[in-house]
């Protein structure tokens, strides 16, 4: 998915977008449960999640809140503390029994989602901690508002004035709120600022250069002014001020981090059990790298012959076809081997990524929101080389794009990943789905389908089976599975100790001895793993898809078919597999 400036949306949970409206409860029972459940839901949104998400809803399509900004105060966390704490009381008196399957479903991961939120607010205390999710944090706001032409340009600006207006006061509380932070948020919060910068001073005033009101570009001059000198005295203040007394501890210990996981992704295996998982996973890819990299030239080492892949690429001119032309095949392949259903003949919009997203994302995929009326294509966004860019650096840029990442990133970003899965939205087995969404499904999905499309025989046109360019190709999808299961790693041993206690150091250089990655995408790794703690949900939901697939075959024996499989999985939404899992194979049992 797209990369930006991460903001912690404290109203939100894992990947929550917003809905107007629950649809009605299935059953009627005599007290009354599915009916309560419906409308506590639908006055949740209202109350709880709405008011404090409002960049949140903006990008779920929902642009009354488009001039509204997050607030930290104390008051308002407190606030929503309390609104939180009511809601959770009252939907745990529920009786999930009362409601059919579905619903009660529903009703967990909706419960979930509160009390992820409530230990985001009370625990982690982002807000007090990392000085990043208030630069990068009105970065994202305002990205909100100009990614997607949903409005006149006129009518976005005169919005986003107004919420600019509401930044320096922000970044000023931000100096009350950050008591001890650690000191790797505020070295990655000052790293970044001078984009976060950048984009105010460029990004911004470009994304709105076909606005033609007079009254509104004038105010948005003086608000946009305003916020650039507010992050320069930001930038400031955490230099001189903040970071030599930023001391705190970025690890979230081991009763943080299991509640966590069991909240967003309802995983409660033990942490232990679950390194002993990522650790197999692990070196059972790299042992599969090096038969193949053997394979290719017995006479290199598998680094040797990951290095001559990354110089396999299309010319940067031709990148945009390479894409296209992967598209045609992928629907093809996906059709006539009978992968999953795509519900709509509508590609995604292929283009060159736009100027203020060139610096945080090399390839996104940007669905609109599920309650977008006005600006409904979707766009698959990628990177080119910049004109004025030395001949090293197009080297570097394009090594991304080798002959194994463009099929991995076509079929993660778009066929059959999280394109399709969009394309299944309206589907889904109901709104709350939309609504929150586990990362182990969303991600665990998009993921699974890389190694699953060239399992089932797919290639790219021109490439034959047991070549050296297939080979090659099955090497790159094999090191983005290596990344992700070093990022299962880390992500336990930095935060838990569970296994041995990591430093950044260390965590680092397992990226690059274990997952196969460079140092400087290591160092890049490990930093977002500081804040990202739940960032092995990528293997992990692959692992559990995996799983699920298996014991479904094994239930179902001849008569199970794959697509049958991966059309179930959509209709469930974006819930958690154990969700999930229950739905398709009717227990309780283990999702790994």
């Amino acid at each position: 998915m797209r990369h930006l400036p991460r903001i912690i949306l404290l109203a939100a949970a894992a990947t929550a977008t917003l809905f107007p409206t629950l649809a009605p409860a299935q059953r009627v029972s005599a007290d009354g449960s599915p009916q309560t459940f419906t409308f506590l839901a639908n006055n949740f949104l209202s109350e709880a999640l709405y008011p404090f998400s409002p960049t949140a809803g903006t990008g779920a399509g929902l642009h009354e809140y488009d001039t509204r900004l997050e607030d930290y105060s104390p008051a308002t966390i407190a606030k929503q503390i309390a609104i939180y704490r009511s809601y959770e009381k009252k939907i745990s008196a529920i009786d999930g029994s009362a409601l059919d399957a579905p619903v009660a479903a529903d009703r967990e991961i909706l419960l979930s989602s509160i009390r992820s939120t409530l230990l985001t607010l009370e625990t982690i205390r982002p807000f007090a901690t990392n000085p990043d999710n208030y630069s990068s944090g009105i970065t994202a706001s305002a990205f909100s508002i100009m990614e997607r032409p949903y409005a006149p340009a006129n009518t976005r600006l005169r919005a986003l004035v107004e919420r600019e207006k509401l930044m320096p006061a922000l970044l000023q509380e931000a100096r009350t709120n950050l008591k001890n932070p650690p000191h790797i948020y505020t070295e990655i919060a000052i790293e970044q600022v001078d984009g976060n910068i950048s984009f105010f001073q460029n990004d911004v005033p470009s994304a709105f250069a076909d606005a033609t009101d007079p009254e509104v570009k004038a105010a948005f001059a003086k608000s946009n002014a305003a916020v650039i000198a507010a992050l320069k005295d930001y930038a400031a203040w955490m230099k001189s001020d903040l970071l030599p007394r930023s001391n705190g501890d970025y690890k979230l210990g081991t009763d943080t981090y299991r509640k966590k996981l069991a909240y967003d992704e309802m995983v409660d295996i033990p942490l232990d059990r679950l390194l002993e998982i990522a650790t197999a996973d692990l070196h059972k890819n790299q042992a599969e790298f090096a038969r193949i990299a053997k394979e290719i030239d017995p006479s290199k080492t598998p680094q040797q012959v990951l290095a001559e892949l990354a110089t396999i690429h299309p010319a940067p001119d031709q990148l945009l076809n390479t894409f296209r032309d992967q598209f045609s095949s992928l629907i093809a392949f996906i059709n006539t081997h009978h992968i999953i259903t795509i519900p709509s003949k509508v590609e995604p919009t292929l283009e060159e990524t736009p100027p203020f997203m060139r610096a945080t994302t090399q390839a996104s995929m940007d669905p609109p929101g599920p309650f977008e009326t006005h600006s409904t294509k979707a766009y698959f966004n990628v990177t080119l080389p910049e004109k004025d860019w030395t001949p090293a650096h197009i080297a570097e840029h394009m090594a991304a794009f080798n002959v194994g990442t463009v099929t991995s990133t076509a079929v993660h970003e778009a066929y059959p990943g999280h394109y399709v899965q969009f394309l299944w939205m309206p589907q889904f087995s109901s709104p709350i789905r939309k609504v929150f969404g586990a990362s182990t499904n969303i991600e665990g999905w998009a993921h699974y389908c890389e190694q699953m499309m060239l399992d089932e025989g797919y290639l790219p046109p021109g490439t034959v089976a047991g070549s050296k360019e297939a080979k090659l190709i099955r090497l790159g999808q094999l090191q983005d599975a290596l990344l992700r299961d070093a990022r299962f790693v880390v992500s336990i041993r930095l935060h838990t100790g569970v296994g041995g206690a990591l430093t950044i150091a260390q965590a680092a250089e397992l990226f690059v001895k274990e997952g196969y990655q460079s140092p400087s995408i290591g160092m890049i790794e490990t930093k977002r793993g500081t804040s990202d703690a739940m960032y092995l949900y990528y293997t992990l939901g692959k692992l559990q898809i995996m799983k699920l697939r298996a014991d479904l075959q094994a239930q179902q024996g001849s008569s199970f078919s794959l697509q049958a499989f991966h059309d179930s999985l959509m209709r469930q939404g974006f819930a958690p597999i154990k969700v999930v899992r229950k739905a398709m194979l009717h227990n309780d049992s283990p999702t790994l």
